[in-house]
This record gives structure tokens, C-alpha cells and sequence, in this order.
């Protein structure tokens, strides 16, 4: 009887999962059968999973446009740029509030908590940028955001999770700071840099709203403001850049959108293997040892 009831535990169990499976998977799916459809098929905004007609004319359209290609290309770079400085910055301070002996540590780190708590919002931020002479420049979306109070609580709590004895032996042996951070304490922390540098990735791949804000050049849009521009402004700005008139934009217009959509999907999901070995690891040991 248990078995039975078991087994019945275990079926519902198994097409609940599917079903939140089908419900995250088809709407990704519907987007590229359309991709691959031909203009007649795309153009009614029909419902199918499958298209009748394997054609790639909407990426071959995406990347004969010179802004497409461009914002592509400035998102890889800011995503990059981002993520290294990122990476610098939050791992140096994390370093430095992991060592006790630190002059003024438990100042800082109040500091650290309070802007967790309390924030000067997006005006001040407008304005500090402004005086700063950043405005239209790649600087205004990554020195703003070059860390954050959550990654460096982390990151120190991992550090100190370290045993103290690999310290002292580098320290015997005549390392400084710098040094025993690079070869000792970097290569034992490559699962909670890895766990960030996704965060970081993704963070900079999907931010559009900073660049609308700051940036005032289309010639530096990242990719995501273009797909806003494309799916939700209109596409007529693109279309007129490809050299093409708007009907013909308008015909393609739903084939296009869902192109460039899994275009800008690609370059994440094709990292995430890469790092998905430390992930679940590192998202867990910075968080749960003292």
C-alpha cells in the first residue's frame, strides 16, 4: 500500500515538473520557430511550434545591418569590461576586510551594511555621474556599479573560511599581501568567483535601463537597447539604418524581433557551461561558513 502510494507521490511529482518544464521551455521555443519562418508564415502572428518553412532570412537581415552588429559587439565589450573591473574591485576589498589586523575593518564594514540598507537614489546618481564627466561613456554604466555590499560580505566570508595556516607559510616564505592573494587565495576561490562572474555577466547583458539613462550615442548602444528600440519603440529607426524601407520592416517585423531576442539569448547561455561546475558550489560555500 505505501508502494503503491509512493508510486502515485512519484507521478504527480514527475508531471508537475514537466509541465513547469513545457511552461519555461515553449515560449523560447515558439521564438525560434518563428525566427526560422518565412515572412508569410510570421506575418499573420499565428501560434505554432513548428515552422512549415526552414528559412534564415531574418538573421541574414539582423546581420547585414551595421547596429546590429555594432550594439552586439558593444555589449560584448561593456560585458567583458564590466565584469573584469568588477571581479577587481570587489575581490581586492573583499580581501582587505577579510583580514582582521585591517586598521578601521569594523567601520567599513558598517559602512558596507548601511548602503545595503539606504541608497541615494537615481537622481544623485544622475548628478554625481554628470560631475563626473562620464555621461556617454561605457565608464557610466561600470564604475557606479563596480561592486556591491552583498558581493563583498560574501566574498570576505568565503576568504576567511580559508584555512589561516596557507597565510603564515606564504608569509614564512617572504610573500606580501598581493602575493599570497594571487597565488594562494585566488586559485582556492575559483567557485565563489566563478558564481560571481556570472552574476556579473548577466548583470551587464541585460542592463538597458543605465544605458538609456547615460548613454546619448545609438553608435554605443549595448544590445538590449536596441532590442528595446526593436520590440517595443518600433523598428522603423532600424529599418531606415539597414537601408530598407518600413513595409518591408513591418512584413519581417515578427521573424526579425524573435532573431534578434535569441541572437542576445546566445552569448549567456553559451557561458553558463563553462562555469556551471563551481556554480552550484560557490553559491553556496561563501554563504554558509563563518
Amino acid at each position: 500500500m505505501k508502494l503503491r502510494k509512493l508510486s502515485i507521490f512519484d507521478g504527480v511529482n514527475v508531471l508537475f515538473l514537466l509541465g513547469l518544464c513545457l511552461l519555461v521551455i515553449i515560449p523560447f521555443w515558439y521564438m525560434l520557430a518563428v525566427s526560422l519562418s518565412p515572412v508569410s508564415e510570421s506575418v499573420g502572428g499565428r501560434f505554432y511550434l513548428f515552422p512549415k518553412e526552414f528559412t534564415l532570412e531574418a538573421y541574414q537581415y539582423l546581420f547585414s545591418t551595421n547596429q546590429f552588429v555594432r550594439s552586439l559587439g558593444n555589449s560584448i565589450y561593456l560585458t567583458a569590461l564590466g565584469t573584469v573591473v568588477n571581479l577587481i574591485v570587489s575581490i581586492t576589498l573583499a580581501y582587505s576586510i577579510s583580514r582582521k589586523s585591517l586598521p578601521g575593518r569594523r567601520v567599513m564594514l558598517l559602512l558596507m551594511l548601511f548602503t545595503m540598507v539606504f541608497s541615494g537614489g537615481m537622481i544623485p546618481k544622475y548628478l554625481l555621474v554628470k560631475s563626473l564627466g562620464l555621461l556617454d561613456s561605457y565608464w557610466a554604466l561600470i564604475l557606479p556599479a563596480a561592486t556591491n555590499a552583498f558581493t563583498i560580505l560574501v566574498m570576505k566570508t568565503f576568504f576567511q573560511s580559508l584555512p589561516e595556516s596557507l597565510d603564515e607559510a606564504a608569509r614564512i616564505d617572504g610573500a606580501g599581501e598581493m602575493r599570497i592573494l594571487w597565488s594562494v587565495v585566488i586559485p582556492l576561490s575559483m567557485p565563489i568567483i566563478a558564481t560571481f562572474s556570472l552574476f556579473f555577466m548577466v548583470s551587464y547583458w541585460n542592463d538597458f535601463f543605465s544605458a538609456i539613462i547615460y548613454l546619448s550615442n545609438p553608435e554605443k548602444w549595448p544590445i538590449q537597447v536596441l532590442l528595446r528600440q526593436m520590440v517595443v519603440v518600433g523598428n522603423s529607426n532600424f529599418a531606415n539604418e539597414a537601408n530598407l524601407d518600413f513595409e518591408l520592416a513591418s512584413q519581417v517585423g515578427d521573424n526579425v524581433k524573435m532573431a534578434a531576442i535569441i541572437v542576445a539569448m546566445i552569448p549567456i547561455v553559451l557561458v553558463y557551461p563553462f562555469l556551471q561546475k563551481h556554480f552550484a558550489k560557490g553559491a553556496m560555500l561563501g554563504s554558509i561558513k563563518e
